[in-house]
């Protein structure tokens, strides 16, 4: 038995359990967690959102030692350092075999719809765990996110010289604004409410330029209105990284002629937008 499991039976009920040891499957590795980054995801899953299957342990930014493994793992030690893909894939269906992984028709999620990493022991296939060096413990819960911001750039493949405005200012909303700097944005503007997490956009120097929005509706409605008279063409490149429907409509009104919106936050399952088609 393994103490200090955080589970839900259902959606907001929590509690910290004892739990037999995952068991493990040939191909997989059993980690000895060390830190689970905590996500605005797992806040959806609190919620019964995302797609969570109860009773789970959450937790999908898990990083930790190699405790055991499976009889066919190669490469792998007891005590390697490691980071998990909380994603596991079939790789034989319609769209695994067509080299779309992500719309894998057996997708499943660790931390989502099974056991995941808010746990003294979690078990992830060998081919979605990776060795890590020269991070600490609490930095190595953040390549989970950046793995998705590198995502979003592989998706987005911005063209030299574009000009780009993100909407938020949370850990994945900057990790994809550094990116995009550094990889052909030209003019990076970053919106969001004044505070902590603006505070540390600018000390990541993660834009060319900070727009304080303010909490209020109709102030920020009028620095809106402002950003578009300053930038009458719009923007190449538009993420809406809030998890805002409100300002995912709004967002489409800073696209450019033929550019591009993103939508790369996280929102309520209930969320719903109206756009014109024009």
């Amino acid at each position: 038995m393994t103490a200090g499991n955080v589970e839900y039976s259902e959606a907001r009920r929590f509690s910290i359990v004892e739990k037999k040891l995952p068991s493990i499957r040939a191909h997989d590795i059993l980690i000895k967690v060390k830190a689970c980054g905590v996500c605005g995801t797992d806040l959806h899953i609190h919620e019964g959102e995302f797609g969570a299957q109860f009773s789970l342990v959450p937790g999908h930014e898990t990083v930790g030692i190699v405790a055991a493994f499976g009889s066919e793992v190669v490469d792998f030690t007891v005590g390697d350092r490691v980071v998990a893909d909380n994603s596991e894939l079939c790789g034989h269906c319609h769209y695994c075999r067509r080299g779309k992984e992500l719309f894998c028709e057996n997708f499943i999620a660790h931390g989502v719809m099974v056991d995941g990493g808010f746990a003294e022991y979690a078990a992830y296939p060998a081919h979605r765990v990776f060795k890590i060096q020269n991070l600490s413990d609490a930095d190595a819960t953040l390549l989970e996110p950046a793995a998705c911001a590198a995502h979003g750039l592989d998706k987005i493949s911005p063209q030299m010289g574009s000009s780009v405005l993100l909407f938020g200012a949370g850990p994945t909303g900057l990790m994809l604004a550094q990116l995009l700097r550094q990889n052909g944005g030209c003019r990076t503007v970053i919106a969001a409410p004044g505070g902590l997490k603006m505070k540390l956009a600018k000390s990541l120097d993660a834009a060319d330029e900070f727009v304080d929005l303010p909490r209020e509706e109709d102030a920020a409605a009028a620095r809106l209105e402002q950003l578009r008279r300053e930038y009458p063409y719009g923007f190449d490149i538009v993420v809406e990284a809030t998890g805002s429907e409100k300002v995912l409509e709004d967002a489409i009104h800073f696209v450019t002629k033929g550019g591009k919106l993103i939508v790369y936050g996280v929102y309520k399952d209930e969320s719903r937008i109206s756009l014109s088609p024009h």
